[in-house]
């Protein structure tokens, strides 16, 4: 379990973010033509998850625009952004501002992806949704850079994991 804050408020995450060396674990999550995904999908390419409580927030829009922006750089890696939003939402977003460089991914059908990857808030009104993350891949899915954001409200430390990907 790990303590984080929203605006100041403390709540807790049903377990750890996988730390540097670990293997990600897999998951199933739908993109935005609802088709599924997995680790398989990105194999042979390291990848940078950005785990956002929803893309209807202004701090994951502004991360998920960052980011795009940045993947324009590697053409060996692909960003993933990870929401509860539904794909419709999240396409709808990523097409309104012009976003073609991240893949939107959705916990539609993959509900184990918060538990299993340690950032389900359990307790307090925010209970149900994920904490702000960030994880990058090698291509062979051990983790190389791992921050779990400590306020929800805060962006996260870009320069950390784009240095992880040159």
């Amino acid at each position: 379990m790990a303590t984080i804050t929203i605006n100041g408020e403390e709540f807790h995450t049903n377990g750890q973010l996988p730390g540097v060396g670990d293997k990600a674990p897999d998951f199933l999550l739908t993109k935005k033509d609802l088709s599924d995904v997995s680790l398989a999908d990105f194999a042979g390419k390291k990848k940078l998850i950005s785990i956002v409580p929803s893309l209807d927030t202004p701090v994951c829009q502004l991360s998920t625009k960052k980011f795009n922006e940045h993947a324009k750089k590697f053409s060996d890696v692909v960003i993933l952004i990870v929401a509860a939003d539904l794909p419709f939402a999240m396409a709808r977003f990523c097409g309104d501002e012009g976003l073609e460089n991240v893949v939107p991914l959705s916990m539609m059908r993959g509900r184990n992806f918060a538990k299993d990857y340690g950032v389900f808030i359990e307790d307090g009104f925010f209970k149900g949704i994920t904490a702000r993350a960030l994880l990058v891949l090698d291509e062979e899915n051990t983790v190389i850079s791992s921050e779990l954001v400590s306020e929800v409200a805060n962006e996260p430390d870009y320069d950390a994991a784009l240095a992880k990907l040159s």
